[in-house]
């Protein structure tokens, strides 16, 4: 049976489950803040424009996230760090490594099972990396829920090696389809997860806003997922975003950039 419920699990439960949910996490006037930032990103052509210079022998961007004023705070948000640095998450030191922010209409196409793990070949689970899922103005049935799969972070597996089941239902799954604004769901980045579309004929016309930030705990060099991430961080510093945490955005915890296809083989 599918458990739709929205679990609010102490932060210990995070070892077993591989996610926490945050109704109502990140502040008011935080949001109130970021919800334009996400619009001038999408409707300027600023989200397209960081992907484009993804592309072999692209310029960085002139503008990436983190010189968003609100977009930067949300990635070294207090309560944000402090939660991370739980024994149970990433512990006391741990590297930003990328925030994407989007805004979806509604009717969207979902997105298959997968999980977003950084490690080519996967081969271990050693050293966590999380995921903060930012749903700035909640989430409604009707937008399309996220669904997880509790546990699946512990075993070692490709990202894609459950897409042939589409965005479809599997055993032992968690639906979390309601979320008031500001609410923050964390994931292990091996957990496998998946966006539904929305269902057919409910009339739905809002978009989903979703930030996503992401980070690892130190140890090994992580493979970075933009060619241009030493910009990215390069802004954080320069904004002096880290509050007292210098590994927070420190490049030497990162590996030289490969494309996908080339850090495959």
């Amino acid at each position: 049976m599918t458990d739709t419920r929205t679990i609010d699990a102490p932060v210990e439960q995070f070892t077993e489950d591989g996610f926490l949910v945050l109704p109502g996490f990140l502040p008011s006037g935080l949001v109130d803040r970021l919800v334009p930032e996400a619009d001038q990103w999408v409707d300027t052509g600023l989200r397209q424009a960081s992907i484009d210079a993804c592309r072999p022998g692209a310029r960085p961007p002139l503008t990436v996230e983190l010189d968003l004023e609100a977009h930067g705070e949300l990635a070294a948000y207090p309560p944000l760090l402090e939660l991370l640095s739980h024994p149970a998450l990433l512990g006391e030191s741990f590297v930003f490594h990328h925030l994407h922010s989007d805004r979806r209409p509604a009717g969207a196409p979902g997105k298959s099972w997968h999980h977003d793990y950084e490690q080519r070949p996967q081969r271990d689970r050693r050293l966590p990396m999380v995921h903060a899922l930012h749903y700035i103005r909640g989430l409604t049935p009707e937008q399309g829920p996220l669904a997880v799969l509790a546990g699946s972070h512990r075993e070692v597996a490709d990202k894609d090696v459950l897409s042939h089941r589409g965005t479809g239902t599997l055993p032992g799954e968690t639906v979390i389809d309601t979320l008031p604004p500001g609410s923050t769901v964390v994931l292990h980045s091996a957990l496998f997860h998946t966006r539904r579309p929305a269902a057919p004929d409910t009339g739905a016309t809002a978009p989903r806003y979703m930030i996503d930030g992401s980070y690892c705990r130190t140890g090994r060099l992580w493979p970075p997922v933009k060619p241009y991430w030493r910009e990215i961080l390069a802004v954080a510093r320069a904004r002096g975003l880290a509050a007292g945490r210098p590994e927070l955005f420190d490049e030497r915890h990162f590996a030289e950039y490969g494309r996908p296809e080339a850090r495959e083989r």
